[in-house]
């Protein structure tokens, strides 16, 4: 059930409505939105009557939720998401935010050069992984804490935000000091161990599409975040598996329009996995921010054909540079733009 609270309402209207919700069985989320309180309940309470809230005092609307994902619906935030990191950078907000950095820290050497990379092209996020969940157990599975020390370094010295993919519950602790943004990868989608227990830190998650999930099933994996109350989270499409063969996986560009009109959250995309094929990338991050993507998640390495994971799909510097100079004109025709100078 969602409740909407007059812009007028009181502290005491407000919590005489929670105490009734509660009452019933509901768990309660509060928040607030451009001129209005909206109360979420959730759970499964005994019988009641969506009337009784409306005549409570202070109270605009009330209305039962028909979707199994109640707090990710678009209803709980009307207006959107915006997430606001320490430096001052939104997601959510006009800015196409570009997030890049190679697929694993394999070096301070590499990483530093490429975080230099990232922010000369105008990137806001350094991206890499230092826990590698990888097909093969014989292939490079990271660095392990070590990569966290050093993509933290480089961040600050670049004046980057570090994201990074967590695995396990037992990551999330170390990690914290080291990063701003945790990654849950495709296939950790549907961890739900793990979601829960990423909805009870408070440092900002993107989550991303599993490889065979549908829409509804992401938007039930970010309810399971958003019910322990971690509402920092960003959404990405990362292309799903599919009969084709010639691309790693198949872009589904549709995706971003019906998550955007499905869901208050930010969502990005990552052509790098989405394509798998480097030379298709700008291509399909350019068809992403065109369907309403809030920024990109890319994969680019100083020198990819000696990459350790992933270099087919990784960008060359100079591509990653082109690309976001193509973003800074296509950006303002679909009411967006790119800071790639501050």
């Amino acid at each position: 059930m969602i409740v909407a609270m007059q812009d007028q309402a009181t502290e005491e209207h407000i919590q005489t409505v929670i105490e009734r919700m509660v009452e019933l069985g509901f768990n309660v989320h509060r928040t607030t939105g451009a001129t209005q309180i909206i109360l979420a309940g959730v759970g499964t309470p005994a019988q009641f009557e969506v009337d009784e809230f409306k005549v409570l005092g202070g109270v605009q609307d009330a209305y039962r939720i028909s979707s199994p994902y109640k707090l990710a619906g678009r209803n709980f935030r009307p207006e959107g998401t915006k997430i606001t990191f320490p430096n001052g950078v939104v997601v959510g907000g006009e800015e196409v935010v570009v997030m890049a950095g190679p697929c694993s820290v394999e070096s301070r050497e590499q990483i530093l050069l490429s975080a230099q990379q990232v922010k000369a092209a105008g990137g806001k996020f350094l991206r890499g992984g230092a826990y590698k969940p990888r097909s093969s157990p014989y292939s490079f599975q990271g660095m392990g804490i070590e990569g966290l020390k050093l993509l933290r370094e480089v961040g600050d010295a670049t004046g980057l935000l570090v994201i990074t993919e967590v695995m396990e519950i037992s990551q999330i602790e170390p990690m914290l000091e080291y990063i701003d943004c945790f990654q849950v990868g495709a296939r950790n989608m549907q961890n739900f161990n793990l979601l829960r227990e990423l909805g009870h830190v408070r440092k900002p998650v993107l989550l991303k599409r599993g490889i065979a999930a549908t829409i509804e099933e992401v938007l039930l994996s970010a309810e399971y975040i958003l019910s322990g109350g971690n509402y920092d989270l960003i959404l990405c499409e990362r292309g799903i598996r599919t009969f084709e063969t010639y691309t790693r996986n198949t872009m589904d560009v549709s995706a971003v329009p019906v998550l955007k009109k499905l869901t208050h959250l930010p969502v990005f995309a990552d052509p790098s996995h989405g394509v798998g094929k480097r030379e298709f990338v700008p291509a399909m991050a350019l068809a992403s921010v065109a369907a309403g993507a809030d920024g990109l998640l890319m994969e680019m390495h100083p020198n990819p054909d000696k990459a350790m994971s992933d270099g087919a799909q990784s960008l060359f510097p100079q591509q990653l540079t082109d690309l976001v100079h193509q973003l800074e004109k296509l950006a303002p025709i679909v009411g967006r733009n790119v800071n790639s100078k501050k």
